[in-house]
Order: structure tokens, then C-alpha cells, then sequence
């Protein structure tokens, strides 16, 4: 590229000149491209440890003149072409205007306006082009990343780092390069050349460590080896990006949103020296994260920016030091101290903002008041004009119809219960009714009350729950109520010791988050409600089978109305997020938050559990459950080491802590108990699921390590879980469904919930959030490579039946399939990474490549390769694998095509080859499957799908019978394919003489056979038959025309007569005989068959226009397969080659090695530097 002139004073250090004129000198620097010797060693080294080959390109224009010993650069090069092109236009457009001055002033003068006149108008054109550029330096980071390893311009780099890899003992300094879907490294020291690229969907295990070998290293493990890095300048900052990079590959296995970009990312105003656009995205991700997590924010909600603050607490009358969160729709504050105060301000409640008089006492204070007449002061802002602007901002933007948080179940509490005291499990049924025919509303009202009080019970738990509302109430008037509300240690102290019953719906939706969502979203539950019943999926038919299976032992859920109730919660959601559907566990969660909130409530915090707190617990391959369970385990060997030991050997923990965390202990453990850890859940988050976890397995240790199996370990578990009862409950007892294990000694003692979640927080307390999350994150990458593994595993089982392939065989060739498939993910294709990959699809159905990507493999594995015509062979493979005709094509289609070509016996190849060549319309398909379809499509009875489903899973047998008759055209073309197929075998020539003479044969056959159907007759269009001397050879120039009334079948007889070699005929060279063969093999082609350049160049087209009306005489020419592979059998070595076993193993390996290649290659090679310089 042009670069503005530099003064350089010695042209000859660590440089090479390759051209010279007068004016200017093309130079080389040393270390690249061949030769050098040992001091191009060591400039190359240099260049890689100093990164100096990032800012220095190998290639440079100077700028001399005769009388100055100061030269300028004025251009650089990373490639012979590129430097190349700018040579050749110095040449041809300043070297004769140049040579015309007499003062070297003037050429220098001359020569720098230009060439910054160029770089003006190319910034220019750049500027209209991309609305923000990252450094020059990190751009030619950038480049010389794709021109190492090959990358394509889709790949965008994230951020490079100068580290050490360790190979061995020895460590390699050298460049880590980490960009959006790749790990790459290069070193090359003193010729040593280390290249590393890793797929970040590879990773199995990402850790930083410190060890005695490798000091504070990053370790990064696939399923065959571990790599070290180690000697970064941040560590710290380099494996976060790792994390997230990793977690976003990881999500791309999982689902298709992380293949779309998050456009909406806010992005710094200040532009950072050397760090890249996506970069500095990435971290605002990160924070992004951190901050919707803290304060259990949606997903939408963007940071716009923190700062340094404090906030004076009315209840404790001090400033508290913390931090000052601003985002498009909420103001939030958080304490430096844990758990001393956090708040919540949602824009939509607040009425003013102002900024108040500024003290030695109380500097820079802004007070934001709110509608439920709440005050707030913020004070020590660093910048509270531009602070107080931001918030402006916003609040303009929020609409006005958001109306206040006023929760209607404390309302709906107070109505209903106006007898004093009257304490009732309250389960909300809103009726539905029709404002318009378009429009469902939902009324929130009690119209069921269950559970009124039993007369024995005792006196003790109403006074006790009296206690906990008077103890919540004097909360709110010291902390606030509703969103904006104080949290604090004191409420925390407060939900441990459970929430009552009146307010525990409020409560979670205000810890959850959800009630923010519902606020922000009036009327969508309805409209979802609408839009989703009635309709039928498989997520419906899930929820029918599993309504009744909801607490059967709850009154509420033994009518019709509570089962409605529960049906339109989990329809609506399934039809809110598809991607989960219905999961398992789900009835049992929305069953308990159905009894204590209306449906709206009840939704909103379904999606708070699913989409936020409990992330990935309840898709179809439960992953998020799966994640915890691995922390568990962790944690487990943490806190507990000789039990893990043990449990390890019985493999309990595995089994036992599924249940657990996908019901949050619902289905475990008494309701009245169950309920208060739902409570303390809402507000600290899964770590209290670990730590009662943990208190659980701590409490049984001593039965636990005396336990021989599973099944023992189980009893004891269950026995305990099922005596954790709720002394202080003022509902009426639900039974417990969950089986009582007694060994038929005296009852098990009771344990208190009180004091299971006391004891929980007393020994497993220490546990933190930001922990939780860093493990998950390191089990989430074991769970979803395992979750790959096994997908495989049940991929090759599949697959056993249906291909001869080995086990080895499938495994690889279903790396190379997903391989493909995510490689077309990463760099674009002509259809969306959604359509082309399901998770919730059979494994064998999941990954799926299009045209393009199967043309690749095609060509890497197939063993029929036809030279130029391989691509549409190719394309008829696809058109014949593609069943539902969708254009994709899965695992299994791709196998059933390879395996007929690797593994068929003769018949089959043959039958293959025959169907590739017949029109799409009379496609036999390899498998009948889209019989199913087109029945499933006239018939809408379930049991008929499975009859034909069981039909057609029945083998069947297709004969020869079964394939329709092959027209001239189509037989032209299996000719070209099969002439095509021959090109590198050792008895090409024996083949090509078989073709003509099986091809000769088989135009006779159907010449006579049209004129056995036709009985003798000619048609009207029919031409008089030519004599023979008409059909006299072609010549091999095609010089001599055959006569116009010559008949196409004669003179393709004609022209495959003569390809057929005589014995006893001289021969002067192979190159001869073959273009010989070729010409007379080729002279077939009519010119109504497909276009001459999928054949060869010197494919010579029989007869023109004459010719292709003279092709009406053959629309009743027609063989079948019968006759084809008759014919095909009297030739021995057409036989020898269709019989021949094939190994797919070389194709394999040289399919892998290619790849590796083509990521290892740069962008020109060393051949351009001698073409360049003759």
C-alpha cells in the first residue's frame, strides 16, 4: 500500500534490492521468502519476537536521487503482487514524467505530492466506507493473521498478545493471535517455524495456573493434547477474553444466536490506542453481563456507563460508598461493601431529577425523586453535569404509559382477607374474558381459595407468621417498598427467616426481576395467550401428557380450572421461546408459582427462572442442569473431600443432584419446606440450591461413607429430604407424593428447615456468585464437548447398520461433516446457520451443509472424481441426497451417498451412477422416506403416521426393475461421466476402448429397441437413413462436417467406433494415443448435451444447427439399467474398476492435512517472485 514518504538514511541494512531504475529501488527484506542465510535468520526472528513484521511489511518502494544520499519510502507490500502492482505503475505513470526535471528538489517534491495525493483520496473512499476504523497497527495485525494462517476476510481479529508457547520444554516466543472463532500462534526463531490454529469449538478446558514448569501459564485443552502459554504482559486480561470467546463457541454448539451478531453493543467514544472495534465490543459485553446480573436486569438492558459515587441511607443516616450504574432504562446503585445496600430506580418511576447545592459536606449531590414520593441523593459525582444530561436523555425516551409498580396481589391480599386473622394459601385463577373478539384480558381476582385453616391447628404458627408480616411492613417503611426498595443485609436476614404467605408473590417477582418485565411489557402475556391456544406442536402434546402430573396432591391442580390455568402459563411461554419449547420439571415449578400469583405473575417469573437465573436448565438436552451438576461435584470435592471420594465410587452425586437443581428441591422435599428455599432463591440466586446442597451431604456424611451401593446411598438421602418439615407453616399439610423409604425401624427424627438453611449459610457461606459463574463457565465447556461426544457416538451407532464404514471411519468423516458445517458458520454461505443447524433435531439430523459445502467434501472424499466435470457430478449427488428437497443435506444423507460409492458391489455403483443421470422429476431416491410425508399430508390421523412410520422402517428391497428407462441425452451424459471417471487410472486406455465399445453397444440396443416398440414404423419427422459413406469418421480437428441428413444414433456409432483401438496400430506417444482417445470418445457430444466446458477443451461438438433438428429422431430412443449393466459386464476392466475396493482412509487423511494446509498458506507464494521478476 502507499504509506506518506518517510526519510530512510541506510536503503541497504537488513534489506535486499531486487529492481532498480534511476528514481526508485523495489527491495526485499531479509528473513523472508527464500534464501538469506544466517542473517536473514536473525532479521526473522527479530521481526517475530519485536513484532516487527507488523509494523515493518517485507516488501518497499524507495524513492533516490542521484545527487542525495537520503532515500524515501513511499510504498510497502505484504506480497510480491501487491508491491508488484505499485512497481508497474511508477513505471507506466511517473518514470517519463520525472526524467524530464532537472532539479532532484523537484523530483523529490513531485513524487511525495503524488503519492500523498493518493493516500488522501483512498482515506477519503475509506471513510465513506467504514464509519470507524481500528489503529494502522492493529489492522496490519490483522492482515498478517490471515496471510499466516490462511484466514479469509470474514475472520475478524479480536486482540493479539506477545507470549511464550510451550512445545515440549522448550518455549517459543512468539505471537498469540486470538480472533472470533480461532486460537492461533506463530513463532519462528532462527528457522524454527511453529503454527498453531485451534478452533475455539475444539476447546475442551480452559485454565490459568501457576506451576512450578509452567509460571502463571494459560492451559488450553482439546480431546488429543494441551497447549501452555505463558509470559503475558496481562494475563488477566487475556484469559477473560479467552472465557468469553470459548463461551460464545461453546453457545454456537448449543443454539444459532451466537452466529448473529449483537449490532446493538454500545461502543466507547474515545477510540483506544491499538485495540481493536471488536474488542473493545466484547468487553462491553462483558460488562453488560456482570451488570444485568447484578441487578437481575433484562436482557436488552445496555450499560451506558458507572461511576464513583455515594448515597446517603436514610435508615442508617450515612453516606455509603459504591457505585453508580446508568442504563437506557434504569439507574442503579450498588455498595462497596457487600450486601450493605443495593438500589434499584427504574426510569419509568422516576418524576425528577435536579441537582442540588453543592458543600464541603456533601460535594456535587444530584437528587432523583420518584412518584411513590421516594427521595434519593447521590453525592461525589466526578461529573454530574454530563451525569444529570445522560439521565435526561433517557427519561425522554421512556414512554409515558408505564405505569407505576403497584403490586395488585397486596391489593388482592387485603380484599380478600378482611376477617382478622385469616391467614390462606391463595392460588389466583384469573377468568378469561373477551373485550374484543382480537383481544384477551386477564382479570387479576381471586376466584378459588384453598386451604382455609384446620381447626386443631395450633396457635403458635399464626402468631409466628403474624410476627414475620409486622416484621416486613416496619421493612417498608424504614427501606421502601416496591422495585425502588433498600436491599440490604436486613432483608436478606428477613427472607432467610421466610417470607409470609401474603407477600411472597410480590416479593419474588421484586427479587427476580420480573416484576420490572412485566412493568415493561403490558399486555404481552395476554396477546401470547391469544396467538398460542389452539395451536399444536410437540411442546403442547408435552404439557398434556405432564398437566395432571403437576402436584396431583394440591387441591388446586384436582379440577379443570387449576389444570387450565397451569396449560396457558406453559403454552404461552412455549410459544414465547420455541428454542426451549416445554421441559420436564417446568409443570412442577409453574405449578408452585401459580399459588401464589396471578398468570401474568406466574409467566413473567417463568421467564425470569428459564431465560436469567436458571440459563440453559430447561432446553432439550437440559445443558444449564447438566453445568451445575459438574459445580456440584466441584464443590463437593471442595468442601467435602472424603465424601466425594466416596460418592465418586457409588456415582450418586450424578444421579442425585439432577432432580434436585431442575425443581429447586419441589419435588424432593415437603412443599411447606420446599417453599422457603424457592424464597431464599429469589433473592441470593443458585448459590443457596449449592449450600443446601452441601448441608444435605454434610448432614449424612457418616451414613453416607458407610454406604456399599447406590441404592443405599439413595435411601438415606430420600429418607432425609423427606423429614425436613416447616414447624412454623400456617397453610393446611399437603401431602408429600414423593416415597417414604423406611427400613421398618423407629421413624427418622425431623429436621427443621430453619435450621437446614442456617446451618447451609454457617458452613457453606463463604461461597460467592462471581465464583459460581467462573466454574460454570469451566464446566459448561466439559458438559456441551461431552454432550458432542456422545452426539457422535450415537451418530456412528446409527450409522453401523446403515453403511459399511467402520466405527473410525464414521467418527472422522462426521469431524470432517461438523467441521464443514461450522466452517461455513464462521465465513458465510448461502443459507443461515439456522437453517442449517437444529439442536433440537435427532443427532443425526442436527448439522446440515449446503451445495457449496457438499461440493467441498465431494471433491476431498469422494472417490469418483471427474477432473473439471467433478462439480456436477457433485451437484446431481446432492440432488438425489436431498431428500425433502430443502436444499440441505445431513450426516445421514451424506453418508448413504459415500457409502454406495466406497462399499457398493458393482450393482449398486452402477445403480448410483445410473440415477445421477436421470431427471429430477423421475428421481428414484436412495430411501423412501418422503413417502411418509406426502401421506402425513393427506392424512392427519396420528396412528396412521406411526403405521407408515413403522411401514416404512421395515427393510425393503429395491430392484433394477424399479428405475425408469434413460433417454439419448441422459445417456450422452452418463457417457461424458463415465469417460470423466478415468483420468488418473493406470489402464486409462483399456477403459476408455470399454466405454466406446459398451457405449457403441448400448446405442444399438436402443436404436433396436425403438424400433420394437414403434413396430417398424418411422415417425413423420423422420429423415431417410444416411448410406454408410455419410457416416464416415470425424475428424479429430473436426475439420470434415458430417451430412445433414445424418442421424444422430449413427454417427454417435460412428464416433464411438472409431475410439475403439486396433491392436496392431502404430503408436508414436501416450499424450498422443490420449488426445486421440479423447477427440474420438468426445464426438459424440451433440450439441443439445451440456456445455462443452464440462468435458475438455478439446471436446469437439458434432453438427450445428442441422444437426440439433435432426435430435427429434431420437425422443423414442430409450434403455433401461438391465441393459446398461449387461452391457458393462462383458467388459473386464470396466468390471476390475467398479468391483475394486476403495480405502477412505488416504481421502481421509489428505482431506485433514489440506485443511491444514489451506489455514497454513499464505496469500501468494514464492513462485509470484519469479514470475514477477522475468
Amino acid at each position: 500500500m502507499w504509506i506518506q514518504p518517510e526519510e530512510v538514511l541506510l536503503a541497504g541494512a537488513l534489506w535486499v534490492s531486487e529492481r532498480a531504475n534511476p528514481f526508485f529501488v523495489l527491495q526485499r527484506r531479509r528473513g523472508h521468502g527464500r534464501g538469506g542465510g544466517l542473517s536473514g535468520l536473525l532479521v526473522g526472528t527479530l521481526d517475530v519476537v519485536l513484532d516487527s513484521s507488523a509494523r515493518v511489511a517485507p516488501y518497499r518502494i524507495l524513492l533516490q536521487t542521484a545527487d542525495s544520499q537520503i532515500y524515501w519510502n513511499i510504498a510497502c507490500g505484504s506480497s510480491r503482487k501487491e508491491i508488484t502492482e505499485h512497481w508497474d505503475w511508477l513505471e507506466s505513470n511517473l518514470l517519463q514524467t520525472i526524467s524530464i526535471f532537472d532539479n532532484d528538489e523537484d523530483i523529490t517534491t513531485f513524487v511525495k505530492g503524488k503519492i500523498s495525493g493518493i493516500i488522501a483520496e483512498e482515506n477519503r473512499l475509506k471513510q465513506d466506507e467504514e464509519q470507524e476504523e481500528d489503529s494502522g497497527k492493529f489492522r496490519e495485525a490483522e492482515l498478517k493473521m490471515r496471510k499466516l494462517f490462511g484466514m479469509p476476510n470474514e475472520e475478524k481479529l479480536v486482540n493479539y498478545y506477545s507470549c511464550s508457547y510451550w512445545k515440549g520444554r522448550v518455549p517459543r516466543q512468539g505471537w498469540l493471535y486470538l480472533s472470533v472463532n480461532h486460537l492461533c500462534f506463530y513463532s519462528f526463531l532462527l528457522g524454527k517455524e511453529v503454527t498453531l490454529v485451534v478452533p475455539w469449538t475444539e476447546v475442551t478446558q480452559l485454565e490459568k495456573n501457576a506451576t512450578l514448569l509452567f509460571p502463571e501459564s494459560v492451559r488450553v485443552s482439546t480431546r488429543h493434547t494441551e497447549h501452555f502459554f505463558s509470559v503475558f504482559l496481562n494475563i488477566n486480561d487475556t484469559f477473560k477474553l479467552m472465557e468469553q470467546l470459548a463461551n460464545i463457541a461453546m453457545r454456537q454448539l448449543l443454539d444459532n444466536e451466537a452466529f448473529l451478531a449483537d449490532r446493538s453493543l454500545p461502543k466507547p467514544c474515545k477510540t483506544l490506542k491499538n485495540v481493536s472495534a471488536l474488542k473493545r465490543d466484547f468487553d462491553a459485553r462483558a460488562k453488560n453481563e456482570r451488570y444485568r446480573a447484578m441487578f437481575r436486569l433484562t436482557q436488552d438492558e445496555r450499560l451506558d456507563g458507572h461511576t464513583d459515587c455515594t448515597l446517603w441511607t436514610p435508615f442508617a443516616k450515612m453516606h455509603v460508598v459504591g457505585q453508580l450504574f446508568i442504563s437506557n432504562n434504569y439507574i442503579c446503585f450498588n455498595s462497596r461493601e457487600e450486601d450493605l445496600c443495593q438500589l434499584i430506580i427504574p426510569l419509568r418511576e422516576v418524576s425528577i431529577v435536579e441537582k442540588a447545592d453543592s458543600s464541603s459536606v456533601l460535594p456535587c449531590p444530584v437528587s432523583i425523586s420518584t412518584k411513590n414520593k421516594m427521595n434519593f441523593l447521590f453525592a461525589n459525582l466526578k461529573d454530574r453535569d454530563f451525569l444529570v444530561q445522560r439521565i435526561s436523555d433517557f427519561l425522554q425516551r421512556t414512554p409515558d404509559s408505564w405505569t407505576s409498580d403497584v403490586s395488585p396481589l397486596a391489593l388482592i391480599g387485603h380484599s380478600v382477607c378482611n376477617s382478622e386473622p385469616c391467614f390462606c394459601l391463595f392460588f389466583l385463577i384469573p377468568p378469561l374474558t373477551y373485550s374484543s373478539p382480537r383481544h384477551l384480558s386477564f382479570q387479576a381476582s381471586t376466584v378459588r381459595v384453598y386451604g382455609v385453616m384446620s381447626e386443631d391447628r395450633s396457635f403458635l404458627p399464626q402468631m409466628k407468621e403474624k410476627m414475620k408480616e409486622e416484621s416486613w411492613n416496619i421493612h417498608f417503611s424504614e427501606f421502601g417498598r416496591g422495585v425502588c426498595m433498600y436491599r440490604t443485609s436486613r432483608t436478606r436476614d428477613l427472607v432467610l427467616n421466610g417470607i409470609p404467605e401474603r407477600l411472597r408473590g410480590e416479593l419474588w417477582l421484586l427479587f427476580s426481576g420480573a416484576q420490572n418485565e412485566m412493568a415493561s411489557h403490558p399486555g404481552y402475556y395476554g396477546d401470547l395467550v391469544e396467538q398460542a391456544m389452539g395451536l399444536c406442536s410437540l411442546a403442547t402434546e408435552e404439557i398434556e401428557r405432564d398437566l395432571h402430573r403437576s402436584m396431583p396432591e394440591h387441591r388446586a391442580f384436582q379440577n379443570e380450572m387449576g389444570i387450565a390455568a397451569l396449560r396457558r402459563v406453559l403454552t404461552a411461554y412455549a410459544h414465547r421461546n420455541p428454542g426451549i419449547g416445554y421441559c420436564q420439571a417446568m409443570n412442577i415449578v409453574t405449578s408452585v408459582l401459580l399459588l401464589y400469583c396471578t398468570e401474568e405473575e406466574a409467566f413473567w417469573l417463568l421467564v425470569a427462572l428459564c431465560e436469567r437465573m436458571l440459563p440453559d436448565y430447561y432446553n432439550t438436552r437440559v445443558v444449564g442442569a447438566l453445568v451445575d451438576q459438574g459445580v456440584f461435584e466441584d464443590l463437593t470435592r471442595a468442601f467435602l473431600p472424603l465424601l466425594y471420594e466416596h460418592m465418586q465410587d457409588l456415582g450418586v452425586i450424578s444421579t442425585i443432584s439432577l432432580s434436585w437443581f431442575l425443581t429447586l428441591f419441589l419435588s424432593v422435599m415437603p412443599f411447606d419446606s420446599a417453599v422457603l428455599l424457592v424464597d431464599c432463591f429469589f433473592y441470593e440466586g443458585i448459590k443457596v440450591i449449592f449450600q443446601v446442597a452441601l448441608a444435605v451431604l454434610h448432614d449424612n456424611m457418616d451414613a453416607l461413607l458407610s454406604c456399599n451401593d447406590e441404592g443405599e446411598a439413595m435411601t438415606i438421602l430420600g429418607r432425609y429430604l423427606d423429614n425436613v418439615v416447616n414447624k412454623q407453616t400456617v397453610s393446611p399439610p399437603i401431602p408429600h407424593l414423593h416415597a417414604l423409604l423406611t427400613s421398618g425401624d423407629e421413624p427418622p427424627p425431623e429436621i427443621d428447615v430453619f435450621d437446614l438453611i442456617k446451618s447451609s449459610y454457617e458452613r457453606f457461606g463463604s461461597l460467592r456468585s462471581d465464583v459460581i459463574e467462573q466454574m460454570r463457565f469451566k464446566q459448561r465447556l466439559k458438559v456441551i464437548q461431552s454432550l458432542e461426544d456422545t452426539a457422535k457416538r450415537s451418530v456412528v451407532r446409527a450409522m453401523m447398520t446403515e453403511s459399511a464404514f467402520s466405527i473410525e471411519e464414521l467418527e472422522e468423516l462426521y469431524c470432517l461433516f461438523k467441521s464443514q458445517h461450522m466452517t461455513s458458520c464462521y465465513w458465510g454461505s448461502t443459507s443461515s446457520a439456522a437453517e442449517r443447524h437444529d439442536p433440537s433435531l435427532p443427532y443425526l439430523e442436527q448439522y446440515r451443509i449446503d451445495p457449496l459445502q457438499f461440493s467441498q467434501l465431494y471433491a476431498a472424499l469422494a472417490p469418483w472424481t471427474c477432473g473439471g466435470h467433478t462439480s456436477t457430478l457433485s451437484a446431481r449427488l446432492f440432488r438425489l441426497l436431498d431428500q425433502n428437497q430443502d436444499g440441505l443435506v445431513n450426516f445421514k444423507e451424506f453418508i448413504t451417498g459415500l457409502s454406495g460409492m466406497y462399499h457398493g458391489d458393482m450393482t449398486e455403483k452402477l445403480k448410483l451412477l445410473y440415477k445421477l443421470h436421470l431427471p429430477p422429476g423421475k428421481l428414484t431416491h436412495l430411501f423412501n422416506a418422503n413417502l411418509l410425508l406426502r401421506a402425513a399430508a393427506e392424512v392427519k390421523d396420528y396412528r396412521y403416521y406411526l403405521r407408515m412410520w413403522a411401514k416404512e422402517n421395515e427393510p425393503k428391497k429395491e430392484t433394477i426393475k424399479d428405475l425408469p428407462r434413460m433417454n439419448q441425452e441422459q445417456f450422452i451424459e452418463l457417457c461424458k461421466t463415465l469417460y470423466n471417471l478415468f483420468g488418473e487410472e493406470p489402464l486409462e486406455q483399456e477403459l476408455y476402448h470399454s466405454i466406446a465399445t459398451v457405449a457403441s453397444l448400448l446405442l444399438r440396443i436402443g436404436e433396436v429397441g425403438k424400433k420394437f416398440t414403434n413396430g417398424g414404423k418411422k415417425t413423420e419427422t423422420a429423415a431417410p437413413a444416411p448410406p454408410p459413406a455419410q457416416t464416415a469418421s470425424v475428424s479429430p480437428l473436426g475439420e470434415d462436417e458430417p451430412a445433414e441428413g445424418a442421424s444422430a444414433e449413427a454417427q454417435m456409432c460412428r464416433a464411438l467406433a472409431d475410439a475403439q483401438l486396433e491392436p496392431g496400430a502404430p503408436q508414436t506417444s501416450d499424450e498422443e494415443i490420449k488426445d486421440d482417445t479423447s477427440v474420438s470418445s468426445y464426438s459424440m457430444v451433440s450439441s443439445g448435451s451440456l456445455p462443452c466446458e464440462d468435458i475438455t477443451d478439446e471436446a469437439v461438438l458434432v453438427g450445428g444447427s442441422e444437426q440439433r433438428r435432426g435430435s427429434v429422431l431420437d425422443v423414442d430412443w430409450s434403455i433401461t439399467f438391465e441393459q446398461v449393466l449387461a452391457s458393462l459386464l462383458t467388459e473386464p476392466p470396466l468390471v476390475d474398476f467398479f468391483e475394486r475396493k476403495m480405502d477412505i482412509q488416504a481421502k481421509m487423511a489428505a482431506c485433514k492435512a489440506q485443511r491444514a494446509v489451506e489455514r497454513q498458506t499464505s496469500s501468494t507464494s514464492d513462485h509470484e517472485l519469479t514470475q514477477h521478476s522475468t
